[in-house]
């Protein structure tokens, strides 16, 4: 790789980086609708309190450029009932277009799971991707992740319905 554009770094946001994040985000839900169920709005709406807790209740890992800036994020979050917490979702996957390509999304993923992995009470990581979504069922599935099942009408998108892809990927029993 060009050494004038490295590769991004990856690491653990917390609540300080929750400004970066939102500038991050707020463009995914508006420039892909059908791949969040939260819609750009309701997520502008939202006081910087709001994605400090996230920063702070949940895993988000995100992905650095040699500036600093940040150019790619997913979260982890973990079920807080007592009969659901060997499950967590993998939710909020954005990797900016100018990153794509390069395996960024990948890291991200295996950066998830492999957080996941260390945490003894998790089994296994679910998520939903958009039914028609390739390059991300494409990328989860390289992950090792495997669909289950297929949710007609999970998100009303203006006049009509998407359908949502469920899968799942079981962690290494804690040893």
């Amino acid at each position: 790789m060009d050494t004038a554009d490295p590769t991004p770094t990856v690491q653990r946001l917390t609540a300080a980086d929750a400004q970066a994040y939102r500038t991050l985000m707020l463009p995914a839900y508006a420039g892909h609708p059908e791949a969040f169920t939260s819609t750009a709005e309701e997520r502008a709406a939202l006081p910087l309190a709001w994605w400090q807790h996230r920063l702070s209740d949940d895993t988000v890992i995100g992905a650095r450029d040699a500036q600093g800036a940040l150019v790619g994020a997913v979260a982890l979050t973990t079920e807080r009932r007592a009969r659901t917490r060997h499950k967590a979702a993998l939710v909020g996957m954005y990797v900016q277009p100018s990153q794509r390509g390069r395996g960024l999304g990948r890291r991200l993923v295996q950066a998830v799971l492999a957080e996941a992995a260390r945490q003894p009470a998790l089994r296994l990581v679910q998520l939903t991707v958009t039914d028609g979504n390739h390059a991300a069922l494409a990328l989860y599935q390289g992950c090792g992740f495997q669909v289950f099942g297929r949710e007609p009408m999970a998100v009303a998108d203006g006049d009509g319905y998407l359908t949502k892809l469920h899968l799942w990927c079981p962690l290494p029993a804690a040893g």
